[in-house]
């Protein structure tokens, strides 16, 4: 195939979930790999599952995230509708053809009648399946039937006996017996396609050239094959991606924590993080001849991402979703950002802080972006900005006298420590207040006096953040500048 097209069809039932980046990810790079189109086609046929409003968030996330589409419902192309509830005659047609060449036939049958089959079968421990009562029903049954305006589906003849291999990309032949498929429904009785026959349609005709799609589709994937050798037509590259498992290995579910990228973008993960986790879930640069071997971490910006991705080493194994890996690599793309964009990102999580009595006089972005910087080192995502900086936004510190403690000092001796302190940082020059000036001023001062740091540099911690951990205190001291650190020490002093 010299023409490739690559399709992520999701359902507009919500969020988008975070396998599903995981998928649309391999496909954009093995569109873009390969030299191919992205192709964005909305598969809406179960219109009990829709979400109003789904799929223009799901365009708004993946373009937040950085993954384009060549050819969409919102930028139209040559193979539309791209969307499948308007392409219901296309279907009809379709399967109309199917049933002239006997490919498929209509089914009479009724939810009563197939639900007392499916229980029979249960009974008997037998695999629950169609048991093509209508398979072979006469032209005049049929006509009767149909006279009598009695509801149908029409479904796929699979062969009765025989073999059927089918090729994944990644595991190579699979082998099917024909005995063990079931007869499944191609057209629902509200006219509308499953899932299985509008793919198969829609893949042919948008000349799909690789479908990327779950494991949990293997199953199913003889009956693909079938289809397409019943139409004639050439099938594409089936790649069959594995399921993402939590730790525990089951299914990722909401009721364990957040599984949408929505809910990530919300917590304060960035767009790079993401991508970097989700395609080392399945894939490793480290497999791929592409890669430099001076390359041997697992740091990837999106465009090494295409240009060491080779599909063919993709794994088989199961993903792990390991949120630990996740916070690493959100972690590792906050601390290489330009401190003015990651104050930037950081301003919406600051919102409560920025409320407090004392910002009015330290709102200018300059401080903002100092306080920033305190813990740059430290974030995990964004949003834990807000809690890790509420100290150096408050008028009030609330913490209790304790926490000014040092191992087996006396209150009065911590008391004595921070008045010396006090002393000391009362004499810098407002003009040369900074890092340098209060290290060298209360460092020189312990070393000359033969004292120990930690009897002084924990209550001055613990006085200026209130906090049992923190950045330094000079860094504090810094940027909460001469006047609020002198306030906050003096307040330390009355606690005692």
């Amino acid at each position: 195939m010299n023409n490739i097209r690559v399709r992520f069809a999701p359902s507009p039932t919500g969020f988008l979930h975070i396998g599903g980046l995981r998928a649309v990810l391999f496909d954009y790079l093995i569109a873009k790999t390969l030299g191919g189109k992205l192709i964005l086609r909305i598969e809406d046929t179960d219109k009990k599952r829709q979400v109003e409003g789904a799929v223009e968030g799901l365009i708004n996330i993946l373009d937040w995230v950085g993954i384009k589409f060549d050819e969409g419902p919102h930028l139209g192309g040559d193979f539309g509708p791209y969307v499948q509830s308007e392409r219901k005659e296309i279907y009809q047609e379709h399967v109309g053809a199917l049933l002239k060449k006997g490919g498929a036939y209509r089914c009479f049958c009724s939810e009563a009648r197939l639900k007392e089959m499916r229980e029979e079968q249960q009974a008997k421990k037998m695999p629950p399946r169609y048991d093509r009562a209508c398979r072979n029903l006469s032209a005049e049954e049929i006509k009767d039937k149909l006279a009598k305006h009695q509801a149908f589906v029409i479904r796929q003849k699979m062969p009765l006996a025989g073999e059927i291999i089918a090729h994944d990309e990644l595991r190579g032949d699979i082998r099917f017996a024909a005995a063990d498929l079931d007869d499944q429904v191609l057209i629902k009785v509200d006219g509308l396609p499953t899932y299985q026959f509008a793919n198969v349609v829609d893949d042919h005709l948008m000349q799909i050239s690789h479908v990327l799609r779950g494991d949990e589709w293997i199953p199913s994937f003889p009956k693909n094959l079938l289809l397409y050798q019943a139409f004639n037509w050439e099938p594409p590259k089936f790649i069959h991606l594995t399921l993402t498992l939590n730790k525990e290995g089951g299914k990722l579910s909401k009721r364990q924590g957040d599984v949408s990228v929505e809910d990530f973008r919300a917590k304060g993960y960035l767009p790079e993080a993401l991508l970097n986790f989700c395609v080392l879930q399945g894939w490793h640069p480290s497999a791929s001849a592409k890669t430099p071997k001076e390359k041997t971490d697992e740091i990837l910006s999106l465009d090494q991402m295409v240009e060491f991705f080779d599909y063919e080493t993709m794994g088989t194994s199961p993903a792990i979703f390991d949120i630990e890996k996740l916070d690493y690599f959100n972690g590792y793309y906050i601390r290489q950002m330009s401190l003015e964009r990651l104050t930037k990102l950081c301003l919406p999580f600051l919102g409560d802080n920025l409320k407090m009595t004392n910002v009015s006089k330290k709102q200018a972005i300059d401080y903002v972006q100092k306080v920033v910087a305190l813990e740059q080192e430290r974030l995990k995502k964004l949003s834990d900005i807000g809690e890790l900086t509420a100290f150096m936004f408050s008028d009030d510190l609330q913490y209790e006298p304790k926490l000014l403690v040092w191992k087996k000092l006396a209150p009065e001796q911590i008391k004595n420590n921070l008045q010396a302190i006090f002393e000391l940082l009362e004499k810098i020059a407002e003009a040369e207040w900074n890092k340098k000036s209060i290290e060298g001023s209360i460092m020189n001062y312990l070393k000359e006096q033969g004292y120990k740091v930690g009897d002084y540099l924990w209550p001055l911690r613990a006085a200026l953040t209130g906090r049992q951990t923190s950045p330094g205190p000079f860094e504090v001291a810094e940027v909460l500048g001469q006047e609020e650190s002198l306030k906050r020490i003096n307040q330390a002093i009355k606690k005692l």
